[in-house]
């Protein structure tokens, strides 16, 4: 495994900067392996809805999780605000910083991720494409 450290500064999109991140550093098989930070405005699309929901404020990051690849990110992050109030969905593109985000990324070596439209599902889901095999077998 490879792993990456950012530091993502303030006025900075989140979810845009985790895209061009691995976009510009080939990462095949991401994850997140930890997040610390703060967002002035968070837009996430929440379960079952199809809009995305913009909150102002002042959020601390609890938890981001998701996967990269060349193919796209799906990241979930939960954030609370000064009451300690949590809400959760999709990270979406406007999601901005206030202070920082501290990331860690991991890249596997033995891993390929791809998104392909699920039949079933009618989204692009995680297709998990080890090394040495064909598509569609993981």
């Amino acid at each position: 495994m490879k792993i990456f450290a950012l530091r993502l500064k303030p006025d900075t999109d989140l979810k845009d900067s985790l895209w061009n991140f691995t976009q510009a550093h080939s990462i095949q098989a991401g994850f997140i392996l930890t997040t610390v930070g703060s967002l002035k405005r968070a837009s996430l699309r929440l379960a079952g809805q199809s809009d995305n929901q913009v909150f102002d404020g002042k959020f601390e990051i609890v938890s981001l999780v998701g996967t990269l690849s060349q193919d796209g990110v799906h990241l979930h992050i939960a954030i609370s605000d000064f009451e300690g109030r949590t809400i959760g969905g999709h990270l979406t593109s406007g999601s901005i910083i206030n202070t920082t985000a501290e990331v860690v990324i991991g890249d596997s070596y033995h891993h390929r991720f791809t998104r392909t439209v699920d039949e079933q599902t009618g989204y692009r889901e995680l297709q998990i494409i080890k090394h040495g095999q064909h598509r569609g077998h993981a």
